[in-house]
C-alpha cells in the first residue's frame, strides 16, 4: 500500500474514534486510539462479526449494521480494511471518477475512499439507517460533501436514479440471495442492472472478500457478464472464462503488504484475528458496449499466486492471455536481465522473454528478460500510441 494511501487513512483514524463514541454517548479517551477498555469491547463485537462473515457465515445477509455493537465494531475494525483496499483497487481505474456511488455502503468505506481518489460527488447507499447516519457524521467530523440514499437489494428496490462515472459494491455480492450455485444468475444479472447506470468509459467496481468461496462465487459471476459480452478492466488479461475455476481447489484473490492502523492491529489482536497482510478478491468491469482493454506489447502475466519458492529456484502461477501458467526460473539462471523475477508480488504484471514450455507451465532461463509493466495496485498501461505516417 503506497505511502499517500497510508496518510489518507490515517487522517481517518481519529474521526472514526470520534464518530464512533458521539454515537454511543459515553467514553471518552486519547482521539488517535482507543482505551484498553474499549479495545476489549469492540473486540468482542469483531470476533462475532469474524465468525459470523468468514467462518459461519451466518451473518450474510443479516441486518448486523442496525445492531449497534457490530456496527461499531465494523467502523472501528472492517472500515479502514475496506478503505485501504478500495484505493488499492482504484489506483487500477483508467480515468479518475467524478460522480460515484457506493452501493450497499455501510459508513461509507469505499465512497470516502472515493472521494480521497479525487471524486468530486459521491453518494453512500445502503438499507441500514444507522450505517447511513454514520456516514454522514465521518463526511461532518472529516468536512466532506456525501449524499446518503437508501438502497435494500433484497426488496429488489430500484438503484438511486442518474449514471455514474464508476459505481462500487464492496463486500455486498457475497451477501446477496444466500449461497450454492444458484445465487450466481442473480447476482450477475444485478452486476448488469448497474452496469446500465455506468457512464461510457466508467466502472463497476466490485470488492469481495478472499475466501475460497466468495473469490469463487465472484469468478462465476464474472463468466456470466464475459459470456455476455463485457470486458474486465481490472484484475484479467485472460477473456475466456476464468481459468482459476477449472480445479475445485483454485481460487483467485489479491494480497498486498500495507502497514496496519494501530488500532486495527489491537482489534485484531483482541479478537484473536491475524490481519498481516491486505486481502480480497475484485473485479473491474466495464459497461456494456465497450471493449477489453489492449494490453502493452509483451509476452504478460499477472502474478496470482505467493512465491512458491523450491530448493535453488523461484515460482508463481502467473494468468496472462493464453492462461493461468505456471513460471519458473532456477537460481543457477539468475542474470541482471531476470533479477527482477526473484522479488515478484501478487497482483504484479510481467512481460517475460525467451521461455521453454515444461510441466504445467513455463520455465525461465538466463536468456529471459523480465519487467515488470505494472505493479500490483496499478493499471496496466495500453500500448503506445502509433505514430502518424
Amino acid at each position: 500500500m503506497s505511502e499517500a494511501y497510508s496518510r489518507d487513512l490515517e487522517r481517518w483514524i481519529p474521526r472514526l474514534i470520534a464518530v464512533w463514541r458521539q454515537a454511543r454517548r459515553k467514553g471518552d479517551g486519547p482521539e488517535t486510539k482507543l482505551t484498553p477498555q474499549e479495545v476489549k469491547e469492540v473486540g468482542a463485537g469483531v470476533k462475532q462479526l469474524s465468525l459470523g462473515l468468514t467462518r459461519e457465515r451466518q451473518l450474510a445477509g443479516a441486518k448486523y449494521m442496525d445492531d449497534p455493537r457490530l456496527l461499531g465494531a465494523y467502523l472501528l475494525f472492517y472500515w479502514p480494511v475496506s478503505y485501504a483496499q478500495a484505493r488499492q483497487a482504484l489506483g487500477e481505474l483508467p480515468n479518475r471518477p467524478r460522480q460515484v456511488l457506493d452501493l450497499g455502503s455501510g459508513p461509507g468505506p469505499l465512497a470516502f475512499a472515493a472521494l480521497d481518489a479525487g471524486a468530486k460527488e459521491v453518494t453512500a447507499a445502503d438499507r441500514s439507517k444507522p450505517a447511513l447516519a454514520l456516514a454522514r457524521s465521518l463526511a461532518t467530523e472529516a468536512g466532506e460533501a456525501l449524499a446518503t440514499r437508501e438502497w435494500d437489494p433484497t426488496r429488489k428496490a430500484p438503484l438511486p436514479e442518474g449514471t455514474y462515472d464508476l459505481i462500487t459494491m464492496g463486500h455486498v455480492l457475497n451477501e446477496l440471495y444466500g449461497t450454492g450455485d444458484g445465487v450466481i444468475s442473480p447476482r450477475a444479472a444485478l452486476l448488469e442492472q448497474v452496469l446500465a447506470q455506468v457512464k461510457k468509459g466508467g466502472s463497476l467496481l466490485v470488492l469481495e472478500p478472499a475466501l475460497r468461496e466468495t473469490s469463487r462465487a465472484l469468478l462465476k459471476v464474472r463468466d456470466v457478464l464475459v459470456g455476455k459480452g463485457y470486458a474486465v478492466r481490472a484484475p484479467c488479461l485472460f477473456r475466456g472464462n476464468c481459468p482459476a475455476l477449472v480445479k475445485e481447489s483454485d481460487w483467485c484473490h489479491a494480497e498486498r503488504p500495507w502497514p496496519m492502523p494501530r488500532v486495527v492491529e489491537e482489534l485484531a489482536r483482541a479478537a484473536g484475528l491475524h490481519k498481516e497482510s491486505l486481502k480480497m478478491s475484485y473485479l473491474m468491469l466495464a459497461p456494456a458496449g465497450e471493449a477489453w482493454p489492449e494490453p502493452p506489447p509483451g509476452r504478460l502475466f499477472r502474478i496470482v499466486s505467493e512465491s512458491l519458492e523450491g530448493k535453488g529456484r523461484q515460482r508463481y502461477i502467473g494468468c496472462g492471455p493464453e492462461g493461468r501458467l505456471g513460471l519458473a526460473l532456477q537460481e543457477k539462471h539468475r542474470t541482471e536481465k531476470n533479477e527482477r523475477f526473484f522479488k515478484l508480488q501478487r497482483g504484479d504484471v510481467l512481460s517475460v522473454t525467451e521461455t521453454e514450455p515444461k510441466g504445467d507451465g513455463l520455465a525461465l532461463d538466463d536468456r529471459t528478460e523480465v519487467r515488470v509493466v505494472a505493479p500490483a495496485g496499478r493499471g496496466v498501461p495500453p500500448p503506445p500510441a502509433k505514430e502518424s505516417p
